[in-house]
This record gives C-alpha cells, structure tokens and sequence, in this order.
C-alpha cells in the first residue's frame, strides 16, 4: 500500500496537470474510434479497396472470405473454375489418348491387322504423348491435393503457369505429332480400303464398345491437335481471373505467350510441307514472325550441340554485333575502328539432372557445359551457324572501361571475338551472363583475376 502511495505522488508531481490528461485521454479515445472505423471498413486483401460488406456471424467463420470484397470474392471464384478446367480437361485428354493405345494400337498390333512401319505411320509418337501427359496431370492434381489440404479452398497457391513452363518440352512432341497428322489420315484410310478385316474391326468397334462413345478412330487421333490449341483459351481465363499481383500472373502470361508461338511455327512448318491444313491461329500482333524464328533457332542451336531437349535451358538470346578484330591493340584505336556484323547469339547451359526417374520432372542440377551459338542471318529460309559454338570453358570474357559499350570474349589458343548491343545495359547484361559461366566451367578459374593477356600463353591471333 506505501509503495502504491509512492507512486500515486510522483505522477501527481509530474508536471502533468489535468488539462493535458484529459487531452491524451480523448486522443486515445479518437485513436480507438479510427482503428474501430478502420476494422469496420478494412481493405480488400486482393484489391485494396473498402467496400467490403457488413459482417454476420455467419461470416465470421470464414474471415479469409470476409477479407474480400464482391469483385474479388467473384474472381477467386473464376479463377477456381478455371483452374479446375484446366486440369480435369488435361484428365479427359489423357483418357482419350489411353483409349487409342489400348482400345486400337494394342488391339491391332496383338491381332496382326498392321505392320509395326504401317501403326508407326497411323499412331505417330502417341505413345510421348501419353507419358508426358501422365506427368504433367500427376504434378496439376499434386498440387490441387496440396492447395486443399492446406486450406487454400480458392486454390489461390496453384500455379498452373510455372507449371506449364516447367512442361514446356512436351510442346516439341505436339508439333511431330500435329506434323504427321495429314500423313497419318490418309495411311488409315488407303490401309481401310485394302484391308478388310481392318475395316470390319473399326466398324465394330465404333458400334460394340462403350468406352469409345460411338466414336471412330479418326476422332480419337484428333485428340492431340485439339488439347494443343485448346490450352491458349483455357490460360487466358485464368489469366483473366487472375489478379497481377499474384506470383504466377506473369508465368501464365508467358506460358500463354510461348504455347501461341508454337502453334504458329506448326503452322508455318505445315506449309512448308505443303499440306492444306492448319492449326487455328492465335496470334495477330507484330510479335508472331520474331517468335516463331526464335522457335527455329531454338531448335537449329540444339540440333548442332547435340544436346538433351530435357537438360538444355536457353539463358540468352538475341542479336548482337559481332567483330574479330586484327590483334589486340584494338582498344587503343577504339571500336569505331571494327567491322561489326549483325549476328544471332544463344547462350545455351546444359544442366544435370538431379534425378533419373523422370525427364520431365527432375530438378535441375549443377552447370555441366555452356557454349554460345553465332548465327547469321536467316537466308533462303535456313539459319547458318557462323562457326562452331564457342565452349565457355575454354574462353575468357572481359572488358575495357575505356569501351564500356563492348566486351571482348577470347578463345584460348585461338580467336577472339568483339561484341556489343544496341542497348548499352544490354550489353553489359550479356557480358555478366556469359562471364559467370565462362569462370564456373573454365579450367583456368582459380586464376580469375588474373589479366586475359597473362593467361594466355599465345597471343589471340587467328590461327
């Protein structure tokens, strides 16, 4: 009780006398009433905005909802939907594809109706197809399991677009299959004609086998052509319920982006083949023609480094100038004095895989090789590689702060090669990535330091 006395005194000779109590007190009033006016109409965790409605008790029990406003409570409900859409379709995909496999390849190939050249011919890769597909659905419902299980009832933590990208090598196997499809039709209907046999189990079939749906086999091999033109449409409603500050706003948008490309190069390689038939194009912007090229050079770089589709990542590319200068005073007389040449440059990483189970699904392991691919201009309709890659491993990357608008890369024991952008940012970001692979694969990197010209032991004349 004294100690409380004690105290009581020393606040009453504090200096505080009653008029500024009474002020604090009805500032702390104030501050109570807007943080109550603030709980009342608190922002919408998806959009910002405060026209969230009226609580209930009802409400209450789910306070995540009770966080959004109309608008946004409406297009998590979208993007659900959407999301749902996505893989269920994927699911019916892979149904069909299994039913061509085991409702009229096996069936066909137990009974001897076809050759193995003659069903290659009619049944394409289907078997890719499914492989990928059982893949791609495992890794989708693995993550709508997760989402619920957590739950996420909106589903808001799936990200069908850094998914896809990570699936984005099954698009190769869509256009061999899409481009043997004119092929394909008209091999089973020539074999239809001639075999009769294979004709009466078709028939059969169709009509006697509930799990075709009356349907032929004609329909089931257009399975394929219809899910890859399909997926365009189904990521742009996601993209459309889809706020931009979600985490994988930006990944739809370039799985969208780069599924759109492919169908226009199928197209493109369609009519180069000279058949009548196209996929339905998606793309009317000035985008279209430089994506599909860089489609082609994609795969023209993979074809000369001879490298797995599954283990390669293109971490560059673009066009760059190029210059081979006479000797290494060249930055004395500056770059005015290079003849440079407009060139098409990939950097190319091949990375290990840290598991073997599965191509499609394994992490990506440590840097095993880099090259850089120089092409030139494409010219009567083929791209021409200047020379071989250039093997980071055996370059060194550097540049001069008198000629911050370019970078030297120097192959060992042989050439060396002047580069530049346009864009004076981009060219530094292509020396700091061509750079940082050259010093983790070169044999000389515990000499990084080391000047260009200590490390060569000859000078970087052409040989």
């Amino acid at each position: 009780a004294t100690r409380t006395k004690s105290v009581d005194v020393e606040r009453a000779d504090s200096g505080i006398g009653q008029m500024p109590a009474r002020k604090w007190r009805n500032r702390a009033s104030e501050t109570l009433s807007s943080l109550q006016a603030w709980e009342a109409h608190r922002p919408c965790t998806d959009c910002g905005e405060r026209d969230l409605p009226v609580e209930t008790d009802g409400q209450n029990c789910n306070q995540r909802r009770a966080d959004l406003c109309e608008k946004c409570r409406k297009r998590r409900t979208e993007r659900k939907e959407s999301v749902l859409e996505f893989v269920n379709t994927e699911a019916s995909y892979g149904e069909d594809l299994r039913i061509i496999k085991e409702e009229f390849y096996l069936p066909m190939q137990v009974a001897g109706l076809l050759s193995q050249e003659q069903l290659q011919g009619i049944f394409s890769n289907i078997q890719e197809l499914i492989d990928l597909n059982e893949n791609f659905l495992e890794i989708l419902q693995e993550e709508i399991d997760q989402a619920f299980d957590q739950g996420d009832d909106d589903l808001m933590t799936v990200c069908i677009g850094e998914i896809f990208l990570e699936f984005v090598n099954m698009l190769p196997a869509f256009q061999t299959y899409c481009l043997q499809q004119s092929s394909s039709v008209n091999m089973l209907n020539t074999l239809e004609k001639e075999k009769e046999l294979l004709r009466i189990f078709l028939n059969v079939s169709q009509n006697d086998n509930t799990a075709l749906r009356r349907m032929n086999l004609r329909s089931f091999l257009m399975a394929p052509l219809q899910r890859v033109t399909k997926y365009p449409l189904l990521l742009s409603r996601i993209i459309k319920a889809t706020t931009e500050y979600h985490p994988d706003h930006s990944s739809l948008r370039e799985a969208k982006s780069r599924i759109e490309s492919h169908l226009e190069h199928i197209n493109m390689k369609t009519k180069q083949e000279g058949n009548t038939w196209t996929l339905r194009s998606f793309r009317q912007d000035s985008k279209k023609k430089r994506e599909v090229i860089n489609i082609e050079m994609r795969e023209a770089a993979l074809k000369t480094v001879g490298w797995l589709r599954e283990e390669t990542r293109f971490v560059m590319e673009g066009s760059l100038q190029l210059a081979q200068p006479p000797d290494g005073q060249w930055v004395k007389k500056g770059s005015k004095t290079l003849k440079f040449q407009n060139m098409q440059v990939l950097l190319l990483v091949n990375m290990k895989r840290v598991s073997e189970s599965s191509l499609e699904s394994a992490e990506p392991g440590p840097v095993k090789d880099a090259v850089l691919v120089l092409i030139r201009d494409k010219n009567n309709g083929k791209f021409h590689l200047l020379r071989e890659p250039l093997r980071l491993s055996n370059c060194i990357v550097s540049t001069d702060p008198d000629c911050d608008d370019t970078f030297e890369l120097i192959e060992i024991r042989r050439e060396a090669f002047v580069f530049r952008d346009s864009d004076r940012a981009r060219t530094h970001h292509w020396f700091r990535q061509i750079r940082r692979y050259s010093r983790e694969l070169g044999s000389w990197k515990k000499r990084r330091n080391a000047l260009p010209n200590i490390m060569i032991s000859t000078p970087h004349t052409r040989p």
